[in-house]
């Protein structure tokens, strides 16, 4: 884990030894949504090519550190710029199988929307049953394409967690995006949980039995 101090700066580090390894692709994969009690959890992945240079590689950072119109002007300049998928596990999936396997369940379906086939892939810390993967603890701080991953990922969730919020009125979703803020968990004590609540953290097991 990451310590005290200036928040990390993404290099290419990773990329550029798959490259001189002879990789044309190096993928980054992050997901995003671990801690919420509701909605899905959701992954990212990038692919970036051997030999080109985005402006954008300057700019990008772990997206929890970003400010939110900064990680939506990101996000639009990387999806315009290179391979990019989303892959999600839903909550029924969390519930069923726990978030770990739904962590890895979401980064596949990534991979499989991908319109590349990656070379070598950079993980944030997770492993998976994919050829040449690097698991980078603080990936999302460290590389590139592992942080460029995590923007698009996260700007994805926030979207569909804006559409959720009308759906199921009443949790404040639109502001905390399903995390367990004082106020949520406040809601979900008044109100019980809704279809999209993951019965299957205490938080909301808690409250489960009483709806």
């Amino acid at each position: 884990m990451r310590g005290m101090g200036a928040t990390p700066i993404p290099s290419l580090r990773f990329e550029k030894e798959a490259w001189n390894a002879g990789a044309t692709w190096v993928a980054g994969v992050d997901e995003v949504g671990v801690g919420p009690l509701a909605g899905p959890v959701a992954a990212g992945v990038v692919a970036l090519p051997a030999g080109r240079r985005f402006r954008w590689y300057a700019q990008v950072r772990d997206s929890k550190v970003l400010p939110e119109r900064t990680r939506d002007e990101l996000s639009q300049k990387i999806r315009e710029s290179v391979p990019f998928a989303i892959g999600w596990a839903s909550v029924e999936e969390i519930d069923r199988i726990g978030i770990l396997p739904s962590r890895r369940l979401c980064m596949l379906r990534a991979f499989e929307a991908l319109g590349v086939k990656p070379d070598a892939v950079i993980s944030d810390a997770l492993d998976l049953p994919l050829p040449n993967v690097r698991p980078v603890i603080d990936g999302d701080a460290l590389s590139v394409a592992v942080a460029a991953a995590s923007i698009v990922a996260k700007v994805a969730r926030d979207a569909l967690m804006q559409e959720l919020c009308g759906q199921y009125p009443g949790y404040n979703l639109c502001r905390n995006k399903g995390y367990p803020t004082p106020e949520h968990k406040r809601l979900l004590q008044e109100r019980g949980p809704s279809p999209i609540h993951r019965r299957s953290y205490a938080p909301v097991a808690q409250f489960a039995f009483r709806w």
